[in-house]
């Protein structure tokens, strides 16, 4: 049942647009084995992120034309640029952590992207992203007290962090003491 009900939840976000990926990558990493969770993720991103495509190409034109026209000449030109290679270039966009992937899904059938590219560039391209949030959520999910995180390892390199940080302030009081005494 909860993979069902997480299922769906996904899929909603996703076709809509609607930011917060990380944290259900997260969640299902957190719930669901590795092994499951991260094959999961990654098929309902493609398929949630497709059905987004389907609607946009369906209701979207007029908007995207009137809201982003400067967004979307911008890829336009882009998408021309690079048809000869245009997987490769949706994967670029896909794997740069700077894309903002929501434009990218309701832009690209006005810009003409083939959806076969669109989907499989969505899967490939995210999957990296999509791994070490599921990684995140398995290793949340096994902290069980604060003492899993603060182990005297963690201490340690923490204090050896405030020393460093505390060390040009130090020597800056040394300098000012010394050309203070001259």
């Amino acid at each position: 049942m909860s993979f069902f009900l997480f299922s769906c939840a996904y899929l909603y976000k996703q076709s809509f647009a609607i930011p917060g990926s990380v944290f259900l990558n997260i969640l299902a990493g957190a719930i669901f084995p590795c092994l499951v969770a991260f094959p999961l993720v990654c098929i309902l991103t493609a398929c949630g992120a497709t059905l987004c495509y389907l609607m946009s190409c369906a209701f979207g034109r007029q908007y995207i034309e009137q809201y982003f026209p400067e967004k979307l000449a911008i890829i336009q030109h882009k998408v021309k640029e690079n048809h000869d290679r245009l997987f490769y270039f949706l994967m670029f966009l896909r794997l740069f952590p700077m894309t903002p992937n929501w434009f990218l899904n309701i832009v690209s059938p006005v810009v003409n992207i083939p959806i076969h590219q669109f989907f499989l560039s969505v899967f490939l391209g995210l999957m990296p992203y999509n791994y070490i949030c599921v990684q995140t959520g398995g290793i949340l999910s096994s902290i069980t007290s604060l003492d899993d995180v603060f182990t005297t390892e963690i201490l340690v390199k923490l204090l050896c962090l405030a020393i460093v940080a505390l060390l040009p302030s130090l020597i800056y009081k040394r300098k000012a003491k010394i050309s203070g005494a001259m």
